[in-house]
């Protein structure tokens, strides 16, 4: 199965010169998101403790992968959405910021950890997320995701760890 066929593509969203890459397509048909799920995990290590994902399309992948592999699921939120005592990192946008928080008790020092998501863009959410793991004394072990948008040359904002993705254009 060609995972690429299934994803939308829907151009001008959502700003003008944006080529949206709309996975809920993907997600809807039951075996292309099996065939999806299962290649993220023949991607990650063998040895490994939690997967995590940014919101909200990392938790569409990041708790179907955590089932099939038999890991705990954590996720990493924007401000204000946990309820318990979180710890955080802000990171650059093209314009302005963003924060992202994971609760502080998430990840336990010396864990080994996969972050997958539905993109790697320029890198910076995964990057953060990344940052949180370490911050909390965790490992990255994987960072994985379906698709990425190689122009954007996010791979080079997480080089010193692994990086997979399924699908790749080119924005």
């Amino acid at each position: 199965m060609e995972l690429k066929d299934k994803i939308r593509v829907i151009e001008g969203f959502p700003n003008e010169g944006i080529s949206f890459k709309d996975v809920t397509t993907l997600t809807k048909d039951p075996e292309a998101f099996k065939a999806a799920v299962d290649e993220l995990a023949a991607r990650c290590p063998k040895d490994f403790d939690l997967v995590i994902g940014p919101e909200s399309r990392g938790f569409l992948f990041g708790t179907a992968l955590a089932y099939k592999l038999g890991k705990g699921f954590e996720p990493v939120r924007k401000p204000g959405k946990l309820p318990a005592e979180t710890v955080e990192v802000s990171y650059a946008l093209e314009y302005g910021t963003d924060t992202l928080q994971i609760h502080k008790d998430a990840i336990e020092k010396g864990m080994k950890v996969v972050i997958v998501d539905d993109l790697i863009a320029t890198g910076g959410t995964l990057q953060a997320c990344c940052k949180l793991v370490e911050q909390l004394g965790g490992e990255v072990a994987a960072v994985v995701a379906v698709i990425e948008l190689t122009d954007l040359k996010g791979r080079e904002l997480l080089k010193g760890y692994k990086v997979e993705s399924l699908v790749e254009y080119p924005v």
